[in-house]
C-alpha cells in the first residue's frame, strides 16, 4: 500500500459574503471531526490532514473502523459521535450510509451537540442539503461533498483522489468555502442542485456500481465455458470499451446488437437460459436498451432493428422511421 500523503498547507482563509450581506470568515486551517470512520470518512479525513487541517477526532466502533482511524488518522482521538461534534468546531464531516443520516443528524441536533457557525458537510451522493435540515435548524451550516469515486479505506485511496470530482450543493454563502475543501482534497466541484440529487447519485451508481455486477457476470459466464482466467480475457476488451465509450460516446458500440444480428442474440438467449437463467433478465434489458440507443444514434437501421427486436421482446416493436 502506498503511504498517506505528508501533510501541506491548507489554502488561505476566505471571507464568504453570503446574499444578506453578512461576512463568514473562515480560518485558514480547520479543526475537524470525522463522524463516521468507514471507507470514505477516513480517507477524507487523512486528505484533508494532509492539506493542513486539523483533524481533531473521528468515531468508530467496529474493529475495521477503529483501525482505519488508527492507520489513516492517527492524530485523531476516537470518541462517541457526540464528543466528535463538539471537538469539530469547524468542520464535522458526517460519512454514514445514507439511510442512516436524517436519524444521525436529528438526533445531533437534539441533543445539543452541533453549534451556530459550524459547517456539517456529509458525504452522501443521494442526499442534498434537506437532510441536513435539524442541523441548520440551530444554526449550523449545510454542506452536501460527495466524492465521485470508490473507496477501499486504505492509504491507496489517497492517490487516486487527485483530480476527481466532488458532487458539491451548499448555499450560495457557502460556495467560497465548498470549493476550497474540494481544492484542498485535491479536486473538481461540480455544482448539484437539491433537487438534481437523486439524479446525480442513480447516474454514479448506475455507472459504477452495476458496471461490478455486470464485469462479474461476465467473467461468470466464461468460467461457465470453461475459461480459467477470465479476467486475462476480460481485462483488455473491457478498458477499451470504456475507454473508447468515454471518448467517442454512442459512436462505440459494437458487437451483434449494434448490427441487428438477430440470429447471434437468439443463440445466447438460448445458452444462458440452459447454462445460467438467473442472467437472462439482465442481458435482455441490456440488450434492450443498447438497441434502442444504437437506433437513435443512427448505427442500427429501423429496418434491420426489426428482427433483432422481436427477438428481444417477443412480438414486433414498433419502430419509428428517421
Amino acid at each position: 500500500m502506498s503511504a498517506p500523503l505528508r501533510p501541506r498547507p491548507a489554502a488561505p482563509a476566505r471571507a464568504v459574503a453570503p446574499s444578506g450581506g453578512v461576512t463568514l470568515s473562515f480560518p485558514r486551517v480547520l479543526t475537524v471531526g470525522v463522524l463516521g470512520a468507514g471507507r470514505v470518512g477516513a480517507v477524507l479525513g487523512a486528505a484533508l490532514a494532509a492539506a493542513g487541517h486539523r483533524v481533531v477526532a473521528a468515531s468508530g466502533v467496529s474493529g475495521a473502523a477503529k483501525a482505519r482511524i488508527a492507520l489513516l488518522l492517527p492524530d485523531a482521538a476516537n470518541r462517541s459521535a457526540t464528543s466528535v461534534s463538539h471537538a469539530a468546531t469547524d468542520l464535522l464531516l458526517v460519512a454514514v450510509p445514507d439511510d442512516a443520516l436524517a436519524a444521525v443528524v436529528a438526533g445531533l441536533a437534539e441533543t445539543g451537540a452541533l453549534r451556530p457557525g459550524q459547517v456539517v458537510a456529509h458525504t452522501s451522493g443521494a442526499h442534498g442539503l434537506a437532510v441536513l435540515a435539524p442541523a441548520a435548524a440551530v444554526g449550523a451550516r449545510p454542506l452536501a461533498l460527495h466524492p465521485a469515486m470508490t473507496f477501499t479505506g486504505t492509504p491507496d485511496d489517497l492517490g487516486r483522489l487527485a483530480g476527481i470530482s466532488y458532487g458539491v450543493t451548499a448555499p450560495a454563502e457557502l460556495r467560497p468555502l465548498a470549493a476550497r475543501l474540494v481544492a484542498d482534497l485535491g479536486g473538481v466541484p461540480e455544482w448539484v442542485g437539491e433537487a438534481d440529487r437523486a439524479l446525480y447519485h442513480a447516474a454514479l451508481a448506475h455507472g459504477a456500481n452495476h458496471l461490478v455486477t455486470l464485469v462479474n457476470e461476465a467473467a461468470d459466464r466464461l468460467r461457465d465455458a470453461g475459461v480459467g482466467q477470465p479476467e486475462k480475457v476480460l481485462a483488455p476488451l473491457l478498458r477499451a470499451a470504456l475507454e473508447n465509450a468515454l471518448r467517442l460516446g454512442d459512436d462505440a458500440l459494437t458487437g451483434p446488437v449494434s448490427r441487428g444480428d438477430a440470429g447471434t442474440v437468439r443463440r445466447h438467449l438460448e445458452r444462458l437460459a440452459a447454462t445460467a437463467p438467473e442472467s437472462v433478465a439482465a442481458y435482455l434489458a441490456l440488450a434492450r436498451r443498447t438497441a434502442d440507443r444504437a437506433i437513435a444514434s443512427g448505427r442500427l437501421r429501423p429496418a434491420d432493428a426489426a428482427p433483432l427486436l422481436d427477438v428481444l421482446g417477443g412480438t414486433r416493436r414498433e419502430v419509428r422511421h428517421a
